[in-house]
């Protein structure tokens, strides 16, 4: 799915070639069809090639699989959750974003959140 939303749409072929370690043919065409199957994409055909599109933008996605994360791995606590990113020690945050993240949580708890 991280390919397909990268790209918009594609072909098996093209799923299997922007994979680091890829499986064999069949697999990422047994796994696009289980996909497809569940409702996560889409198939159009072109020309003897099927293309695979997500049927879920990328935004809605992100912030389902976010809930899902939340509730399975941190109890539902957006607290623990942002302190464990925090902790992550990725890219250093800008004092821009430190000033809009405060102003997000700001906001949250005036809405009682």
């Amino acid at each position: 799915m991280d390919i397909i939303y990268a790209r918009g749409h594609a072909t098996a072929a093209e799923v299997r070639e922007s994979m680091p370690d890829p499986p064999t043919d069949a697999a990422v065409r047994t796994t696009l069809r289980a996909l497809h199957d569940k409702g996560h994409v889409r198939v159009a055909r072109d020309g003897r090639r099927y293309e695979y599109s997500p049927t879920v933008p990328r935004a809605t996605a992100r912030r389902s699989e976010l809930e899902h994360v939340l509730h399975t791995f941190f109890g539902g606590s957006t607290e623990s959750a942002m302190t464990t990113l925090l902790e992550l020690g990725g890219e250093e945050l800008s004092k821009k974003d430190r000033v809009r993240l405060k102003r997000l949580i700001d906001k949250a708890a005036g809405e009682g959140r």
